[in-house]
């Protein structure tokens, strides 16, 4: 039941087509919620929107908008988005990693719109979304999207922000996966150390023309800033998207050093503010390309801030990783010369921008967000291979697809059998099920007894024999799942499982217990089980009162299993219910068992 099995669907016998008509929507208000009392579409209370026209002072050598000035015009809206919501002023602690799609030319315009996703104690995510537009043809393009952090600053007191209430499934979406990122960019720096130390970096050394070989130190640059008052925001503070023009402008040098040729950016790899700076301060920009691959080159950055020439001490004020590629007239990238680094600190560099290359590829392969939203099942594997070196990034994916898959509006309820409910919801080639119920223990036992899937086969009957396989932290698990044979399949099914659990990021947040199919080395397909695969599944449980808990399963089944499904989902219904009031008996039984574990929660 809980992998939507084609054993487990056979009893029911015809089309899909109305499976959700005359159904009761579970979530119908949030349709109405998104447009006002007065009529006028719903607008998020923190929304900012800019649009600029591009004009020649604000282009590069290319006739293109200069990233410099669009990070510019980002920072600026974001910043109105936070303190919008903050009632204060906000400064920038750090950017996000940033992907440009489309350049932008003269005479287009650019609209920026940013919006607070989610609010911390003293921090918050912002969102922004950049597009171009072409007022002549009425073409608009995606340009970019962004994550930035804003920390929240008063003088004389200590700012405890309000949180954010999402109201529409994109802003709860993004409310829910926030979280999730904010753990991400707290691990990041620990993720890269372990990468290189517990992994061999693969080098991209084929039909690389190795007698081109430039010296790491013939791309440095050095250039200093004297932060004046047109530089500053509206605190007195060095505006944070003047720092990032400038920044942009010694990597553009750094990469035209290697290549000969006028590169365009690609990418950025996170903006990370580490202090502030004043107005009469000197800024000392230091740009050094660290390594350089087939097509593409990684440019460090960071910013030095001192006071006076006499000062010794150098203050460390941001650091950035950039991506750059030249481009042909048919905008293809060309192959680049070999960079030889300089030993010590250079070869450092080198190994860390391989370490970072490798995240980006697994990240959009495995873990990014393209696969996350938009993954095509006849292009992709349920299964993803399992990667130490990029654990932190598949667990980052099982639970965010999880708690974007709970963030839909349109589940609708197929039916309800003693407070039991099983809600479905028709995605384009998913369905997906949902059970909830109301259980009288405490929510952080109910998470401990069901993020353990060694003791699942004492509730579940699908679940025949469990191994753990690999405790990989604390939070993160594979197992080895071996389900009896049902039906008229010769064969049991089998699954390698990763397992991924979070506790509550704030009040109000559920406990998560994310699975998904992952495909291991020593744990091959064999002819002795039926290789089964689960995309999406798992647990979300909320603390509803002292002593009770709301538990919600999750299983997205893909297009292989929809032709099992029909109207009369009597069959399926009742198969699970049984399942789910067998889990509810079993953490009924085992309520007093764990309350040693339980003080670590």
């Amino acid at each position: 039941m809980f992998h939507l099995r084609v054993s487990d669907l056979e009893s029911v016998t015809s089309g899909i087509a109305s499976v959700f008509s005359g159904r009761q929507s579970r979530k119908s208000t949030s349709r109405t919620e998104k447009t006002m009392a007065d009529g006028e579409e719903y607008r998020n209370p923190t929304e900012v929107q800019m649009s600029q026209l591009v004009l020649p002072c604000h282009t590069n050598q290319r006739g293109e908008l200069s990233v410099g000035q669009l990070l510019k015009w980002i920072d600026t809206t974001a910043c109105l988005s936070a303190e919008r919501h903050a009632g204060c002023p906000c400064v920038t602690a750090s950017m996000d990693d940033i992907y440009f799609e489309h350049t932008i030319r003269v005479g287009q315009v650019v609209n920026i719109k940013a919006k607070v996703n989610r609010a911390f104690n003293t921090s918050m995510e912002v969102g922004i979304q950049v597009a171009s537009e072409d007022t002549c043809s009425e073409k608009q393009w995606s340009v970019c999207k962004a994550l930035a952090t804003f920390v929240a600053h008063r003088e004389l007191s200590k700012v405890k922000l309000k949180q954010i209430s999402p109201r529409t499934e994109e802003e709860k979406t993004e409310h829910s996966v926030a979280a999730e990122r904010r753990r991400m960019r707290l691990v990041y720096a620990d993720t890269i150390k372990d990468l290189l130390a517990n992994c061999a970096i693969q080098y991209d050394l084929e039909s690389r023309d190795c007698s081109h070989v430039v010296p790491a130190e013939k791309t440095r640059v050095e250039s200093v800033e004297l932060v004046l008052p047109p530089h500053a925001n509206h605190q007195g503070n060095t505006f944070g998207g003047q720092i990032m023009a400038w920044m942009e402008n010694v990597a553009t040098i750094a990469a035209s050093r290697l290549c000969r040729a006028h590169p365009t950016l690609k990418a950025i790899e996170m903006f990370h503010f580490r202090g502030p700076s004043q107005v009469g301060d000197r800024l000392v920009l230091k740009a050094i390309v660290n390594n350089a691959f087939k097509h593409s080159m990684e440019v460090g950055v960071c910013v030095e801030a001192y006071r006076q020439e006499a000062e010794a001490h150098r203050r460390h004020i941001n650091s950035a990783f950039m991506t750059f590629v030249v481009l042909d007239p048919n905008d293809q990238p060309q192959m680049l010369p070999w960079i030889r680094p300089q030993p010590g600190d250079g070869e450092r560099r080198y190994r860390e921008a391989s370490a970072r290359r490798k995240i980006r590829l697994d990240r959009q392969v495995g873990a990014g967000w393209k696969y996350i939203v938009s993954c095509k099942q006849e292009e992709m594997p349920l299964s993803v291979p399992w990667d130490p070196s990029n654990q932190v990034y598949l667990s980052y994916n099982n639970i965010s697809s999880l708690k974007m898959l709970a963030a839909k509006d349109n589940w609708a309820l197929s039916s309800e059998i003693n407070q039991v409910g099983l809600y479905t919801l028709e995605d384009d080639k998913y369905l997906s099920f949902h059970m909830e119920m109301l259980v009288n223990v405490d929510a952080a036992h109910a998470f401990l007894l069901l993020s353990d899937l060694r003791r699942r086969p004492e509730w579940d009957k699908h679940y025949r024999n469990v191994e753990l396989v690999q405790q990989v932290d604390e939070d993160d698990a594979i197992y080895h799942v071996i389900s009896p044979t049902l039906g008229a399949d010769p064969k049991p099914q089998d699954f390698v499982i990763l397992a991924s659990r979070r506790k509550p990021c704030d009040h109000g947040d559920p406990y998560v217990i994310a699975l998904r199919s992952v495909t291991l080395p020593t744990h091959p397909e064999t002819p002795e089980y039926r290789r089964g695969e689960t995309l999406c599944s798992g647990f979300c449980i909320w603390r509803e009162g002292d002593q009770m808990t709301k538990v919600s399963y999750y299983n997205q089944a893909t297009s292989g299993f929809l032709n099992y499904v029909t109207t009369n989902v009597a069959g399926l219904s009742l198969e699970f219910y049984n399942t789910f009031k067998a889990c509810e008996k079993f953490l009924l039984d085992n309520r007093n068992d764990l309350a040693p574990s339980l003080q670590t929660l």
